[in-house]
C-alpha cells in the first residue's frame, strides 16, 4: 500500500491511464513507479468503482471517476520508486501493512483529523472490500 504523509492515510496504488495502454498496462506502470513493484504478474479484474467529485478546473462542476481495480502478484522485494513531484511533496511512500491495521488507521483519521484527503473513503470502502471478499476465505 502507500502511506501519504500529508493526509495521513493508507491507500491502493493507482493513477491514470496513458495514452495508448490499457487498463492493464496502466496497472503495471503505476504499480511499478509508486511502489517499486516487480516481476508483475497473473492479473485478474477485481472490480469498478464509479464516483462523482467536485472539480478544481473552469467549466466543470464535477467529475466522474471510474477507478477499475485488480488483483495480481508481485515478487516480495520492491525496487525503486519512480513517484511523481507532487507524491513525493505528499510524502507518498510504499509500506507493507497489515489490511486491518490500515482500515483501523483511515477509520480513525476520517474521524479524527481536519487533514484527510479525498480518496479516503474510498480507499477505506475499497480495503474493507478487499478484506471481507479476498481474505476471508
Amino acid at each position: 500500500m502507500l502511506y501519504t504523509q500529508r493526509y495521513d492515510d493508507y491507500t491502493l496504488p493507482g493513477g491514470g491511464i496513458d495514452e495508448g495502454e490499457n487498463q492493464v498496462e496502466g496497472l503495471i506502470r503505476e504499480l511499478a513507479e509508486e511502489t517499486g513493484a516487480q516481476n508483475i504478474h497473473n492479473v485478474k479484474a477485481f472490480g469498478m468503482y464509479e464516483e462523482f467529485r467536485p472539480w478544481y478546473k473552469e467549466d466543470f462542476d464535477i467529475v466522474q471517476m471510474r477507478s477499475y481495480c485488480y488483483t495480481c502478484d508481485i515478487d516480495e522485494e520492491l525496487g525503486e520508486t519512480n513517484l511523481e513531484d507532487y507524491e513525493v511533496k505528499n510524502g507518498m511512500k510504499a509500506v507493507w501493512i497489515n489490511v486491518h491495521d490500515a482500515i483501523k488507521h483511515n477509520l480513525d483519521t476520517i474521524k479524527n483529523s481536519d487533514k484527510k484527503g479525498m480518496s479516503i473513503e474510498r480507499e477505506t470502502f475499497l480495503l474493507s472490500l478487499i478484506r471481507d471478499e479476498l481474505l476471508s476465505s
